[in-house]
């Protein structure tokens, strides 16, 4: 049995069965492929739809909170890992030009149960990633909202969870007479408990603006790659060009002394925005979703996700110094912080404007991530991994039909009830997760010589490379790697122990076969950020792939393409 677990699809078969198209024998009128609409100017704006968006309108507010402006080190870190990530995926995108992402490259290289693995992660990573945009878009439409003195109820713009907390906090600041630490968030929090229509205890609180957009997204997406990707050019038009503006603007406003000291918290202070910045990161993962449909997909796929990381990373160091230049980084730790900084220096009118890109921003990332979760589960669907109806494709609108519908209800309806924090800690470790398999998966694959028009991967000895390197962190983190296991809550600490694990074992090997070096750095980098997040996103994590193995081995398993076709050997 251990062997079936880990059969693999060769890149040949894969390539073979989408040149064929998958028919649906119960639906005959369905189409079996998708449109080729995609260039690489598309598939570059659709990068950056999905990484401007809540991390440079929202979650960089609560990094730069906790890293002070050193907050753009960690952008630069991030875009490095992500770097390598990107030139990992660039290299599977080239070699096989389909939909499902990573879930395609792992059946390739590692097997399928490891494929599972990496399409059950990423099910999360997209559903759990377009809830937190959805919450996002929520925050920022209100605001806008208000700016025309359109008022609506607290208890329709916010999760139940934070209505109930803050209502419990201000009781127990209250009690304790510490009412200073009473913030207007809070207050605002409470109200909409207080204010909220329900029976006894219970309290009818639901964010219904985020339900709208993932409804109307979800529609777009399911009439087709064509509008879908005109909407997406023409919002990632407009926001690239405030953002700049917004950039050359606020640099009139900064005031130096803000940006001292540069690492008020050091730098683990820094690093405790990893699950914020790096959720902004994740674009170029949605676009490798869309292979099938770009004209020349070994060509451009690897162009447009290489392009997209380099313009949004400038654009977020940019306005991380412009934030954090503008007003004391004590002060950003809200969920508008580009909104704030201009309304705290006098300009609000530019607040509005922001709010008005911002609402365009949020819903362009929606757009492109909800894109990208029906393309998955056809992928997993086409292996027999999930049932028939998720490779479905429409035969007026050439896609995924039953899997756009169902991701927008998978996303909608939890969009309703949940909170930002807790969402994009999960999406990141998920992600990194995602990132560290495609890196590794590259390791695997037989080297090939360059062909002219795809991309391909550089090889780079690491043979000594490596093993400098480790020595190297060795001796940077001495300290914390002595004391890894000593002091209260050391449990805490393993995700740390098995990046150092990792690390001695990549090095022993990269010493040993002479590994290629940017896929080895890609999946050291990824992992050390997984060990960086919190000890609870792990412990979610891994319940969350307990459940996908149960689901795997009672349906996956007996249904996979592969085992029907070796029952059939067998016959």
């Amino acid at each position: 049995m251990s062997k079936s677990l880990f059969r693999r699809k060769s890149v040949e078969k894969i390539l073979a069965d989408v040149a064929s198209g998958f028919s649906d024998a119960e639906h005959p009128g369905t189409a079996s492929h998708l449109k080729k609409e995609l260039n690489v100017k598309d598939l570059t704006l659709m990068g950056i739809a999905a990484v401007v968006g809540a991390g440079i309108f929202s979650t960089i507010g609560e990094a730069a909170f906790n890293g002070g402006p050193g907050v753009t080190f960690l952008f630069i870190i991030t875009a490095i890992t992500c770097g390598f990530s990107a030139m990992c995926y660039a290299e599977f995108a080239s070699r096989i030009p389909v939909a499902g992402s990573a879930y395609t490259y792992a059946y390739a290289s590692f097997g399928e149960l490891i494929a599972w693995i990496i399409g059950w992660d990423l099910l999360m990573e997209y559903a759990i990633g377009n809830i937190a945009v959805a919450i996002s878009w929520s925050e920022y439409f209100v605001n806008l909202l208000e700016g025309f003195h359109i008022h609506m109820p607290g208890y329709l713009t916010m999760d139940y969870f934070s209505a109930f907390t803050a209502h419990e906090k201000i009781q127990q600041l209250t009690t304790s007479g510490n009412l200073a630490e009473i913030t207007d968030r809070l207050k605002v929090a409470a109200a909409a408990w207080a204010n909220a229509p329900g029976i006894g205890n219970f309290k009818l609180i639901a964010n219904i603006p985020a339900l709208g957009i993932v409804f109307i997204i979800t529609y777009l997406v399911y009439v087709g790659i064509r509008e879908t990707k005109r909407a997406t050019n023409a919002m990632v038009y407009l926001k690239i060009a405030i953002v700049i503006a917004v950039i050359a603007i606020g640099f009139f406003y900064v005031t130096p002394a803000n940006w001292h000291p540069f690492l008020p918290n050091g730098f683990g202070g820094v690093m405790k925005g990893v699950s914020g910045v790096f959720f902004a990161y994740i674009g170029f993962d949605a676009i490798s979703t869309t292979a099938e449909e770009c004209e020349n997909p070994q060509r451009d796929l690897p162009r447009g996700m290489i392009y997209s990381l380099i313009i949004c990373t400038v654009l977020y160091i940019l306005i991380s110094l412009v934030l954090t230049g503008m007003v004391n980084y004590k002060n950003l730790q809200v969920g508008d912080p580009l909104a704030y900084v201009f309304a705290k220096v006098g300009l609000k009118n530019i607040s509005y404007i922001i709010s008005i890109s911002a609402v365009i921003a949020t819903a362009s990332v929606l757009l492109i991530f909800q894109l990208g979760q029906p393309r998955i589960w056809m992928s997993m669907s086409r292996d027999g991994l999930l049932p028939k109806a998720f490779s479905r494709i429409h035969p007026k609108f050439h896609t995924p039909s039953f899997a756009t519908v169902v991701t927008g209800f998978v996303v909608a309806i939890p969009a309703l009830f949940l909170n930002l924090t807790e969402v994009t800690n999960l999406t990141s470790i998920g992600t990194l997760f995602a990132f560290v398999l495609v890196c590794g998966g590259v390791l695997l694959l037989p080297r090939e010589e360059a062909v002219k028009g795809k991309f391909h991967l550089p090889y780079i000895n690491s043979q000594w490379i490596v093993p400098v390197l480790f020595i190297a962190g060795v001796i940077f983190f001495n300290d914390k790697i002595l004391n890894l296991f000593n002091g209260t809550n050391a449990h805490e600490r393993f995700p740390y122990f098995l990046f150092i694990l990792l690390s001695a074992t990549l090095t022993v090997l990269s010493f040993i076969k002479k590994l290629s070096l940017i896929p080895v750095l890609g999946l050291l980098s990824c992992f050390y950020l997984m060990s960086e997040l919190e000890y609870e996103s792990w412990i979610r994590f891994l319940a969350w792939l307990v459940i996908g193995l149960v689901i795997y081995f009672t349906y996956g398993y007996k249904h996979s393409v592969i085992a029907k076709e070796n029952k059939a050997a067998v016959k």
